[in-house]
């Protein structure tokens, strides 16, 4: 039986029963973006934590942001820098400093009450364009859904993430349908992570950078400084 295919597209694979595809494919930009989530959560500038001193009520904080420098100020220790820090290496560094400060024996829990920091731009052909927090380890399919998913007459097979990296700007393309089945990479969200279902909402900046790579439709990487 032949198949059949859009024109400019291969044939939309089979959805997977069983394990979910967490392959990246290079030649449509993947190679920076992972499946796997991270095991360990470091704190970020603008995270809200809350820092508990046991039997120490004066010395303990509720809800305090991180600032832009990744510091936050503490009871009897000031302003001491956290950015960087798991919540137990930070509960470690507070229980050092405030042992040096003269406190007997403290002993400090830490919490994440927030993940401010986290944010991703969804916009294109969705249903609510927006930016949204999210928490640790989402995918791109939940960046998708917070959006309320794709229009009616969105390119599902054009969605392109956009993502800060020290070389510049990665790009990358996925097929919603077939991130969807399992059959292509669903990959873990990054803060400042934009995602773009087709490219009528791009930009010039955008169109003529999508436009510059090697293939119109086949996003690659390329480095923008």
């Amino acid at each position: 039986m032949a198949s059949v295919a859009l024109a400019g597209c291969a044939s939309t694979p089979e959805p997977i029963i069983g394990p979910a595809s967490t392959q990246a494919r290079t030649d449509l930009g993947q190679a920076g973006y992972s499946y796997t989530r991270a095991t360990t959560y470091m704190l970020r500038p603008s995270d809200k934590i809350s820092v508990n001193v046991f039997r120490e009520p004066d010395l303990s904080i509720e809800n305090v942001r991180l600032g832009v420098d990744g510091a936050v100020s503490l009871p009897m220790l000031g302003t001491i820098p956290a950015s960087g820090m798991t919540a137990k290496q930070f509960e470690e560094d507070v229980s050092r400093r405030l042992l040096a400060a003269g406190l007997r024996s403290p002993m400090v829990s830490v919490n994440i009450a927030e993940y401010a920091s986290h944010l991703v731009t969804v916009e294109g052909a969705v249903e609510e364009p927006g930016v949204f927090a999210f928490q640790p380890g989402s995918r791109l399919s939940a960046a998708i859904a917070m959006a309320k998913g794709p229009t009616n007459v969105a390119k599902k097979e054009q969605v392109a993430v956009f993502r800060e990296s020290p070389e510049g700007i990665m790009i990358a393309k996925f097929d919603y349908e077939q991130v969807s089945q399992g059959t292509m990479l669903d990959p873990v969200l990054q803060p400042g992570d934009r995602v773009v279902m087709g490219t009528n909402g791009l930009s010039v900046f955008y169109q003529n950078l999508l436009q510059a790579l090697p293939a119109f439709g086949v996003f690659g990487v390329a480095a923008v400084r």
